[in-house]
């Protein structure tokens, strides 16, 4: 029996550590259109943590932070935010953005290294479907304090705007998933967690004694350079792109043709849809 334990240790052990190299590596080649593009963390869950915390945050742990868009908008809003971040292109682009109350620390978000009882509260923005849930929120639990707030914010594609351009975006990726299903070697470059059981592994961890899901919207300008660019911000599509690129180009070039003529050179608002799961500690 202790050899049989012993061997799905291993592995165990061994399938995590393949599932974040190939997560880690999705995000290479492509952190400046990233960086450029992808929303920021708004305000608002913001406020709704300091809200839970009835305090300003001393430390703030940013987990798969990717080029720190989600960190930095923590400035100001605590004494120290921590982004962590595995991929070698994410981390050095947001380890730019440091400063004396923003750090970077290359790690994943299972074994980030950290003290025990560090944080006041731990975010993932748009990262915790690619991350191990059960082990990421054992660490959580570990990092975080008694009273603190988990909080794992994902956006949904694409921004309400020109429903027109909304369906052109749904067309292209439904193609990206096609090839994905029909390309094992596509499909085999990434493993993704369900992120509609966020609240669920949350509430299934026994680590919050309070949990729930918020929904809100934020606003932001897009014209069609940023909405193309919000496609090839997305690793499916990257992926494709870097290493098949024959497969999208057609659809790849009449998705940007739609997207130019249907904004014809304007700039309009647009909302991204939020979901927010949480959980106090």
């Amino acid at each position: 029996m202790l050899i049989v334990y012993i061997l799905e240790v291993i592995y165990l052990n061994t399938s995590i550590k393949n599932a974040e190299m190939k997560n880690k590596d999705r995000f290479l080649g492509f952190v400046d259109v990233y960086d450029q593009v992808r929303p920021g963390m708004p305000e608002y869950p913001i406020e709704i943590i300091t809200k839970y915390l009835n305090k300003k945050a001393d430390v703030v742990v940013d987990l798969g932070c990717g080029s720190g868009l989600s960190t930095i908008a923590w400035k100001n809003h605590c004494n120290a935010v921590i982004g962590i971040e595995p991929s070698d292109d994410m981390f050095l682009a947001a380890n730019q953005k440091a400063d004396h109350t923003i750090s970077f620390k290359k790690a994943f978000a299972h074994e980030t290294g950290l003290s025990s009882d560090c944080a006041d509260a731990v975010i993932c923005s748009q990262s915790f479907h690619w991350m191990d849930p059960e082990l990421t929120l054992a660490e959580v639990n570990r990092i975080l304090k008694t009273g603190g707030v988990f909080a794992a914010v994902d956006y949904d594609w694409p921004p309400v705007c020109k429903w027109e351009a909304e369906a052109a975006h749904k067309q292209l990726f439904y193609k990206v998933s096609c090839l994905e299903e029909e390309h094992g070697d596509l499909k085999e470059s990434f493993i993704r967690w369900d992120k509609n059981k966020h609240l669920s592994n949350i509430i299934n961890s026994g680590y919050f004694r309070y949990q729930r899901e918020i929904v809100f919207a934020n606003r932001e300008l897009c014209d069609a350079k940023r909405f193309i660019s919000m496609a090839l911000s997305q690793s499916g599509l990257q992926s494709i792109i870097q290493h098949k690129p024959h497969l999208i180009k057609n659809a790849l070039d009449e998705y940007t043709e739609t997207i130019q003529c249907l904004f014809a050179g304007e700039t309009m608002e647009a909302d991204f849809c939020y979901r927010m799961r949480l959980g106090i500690k």
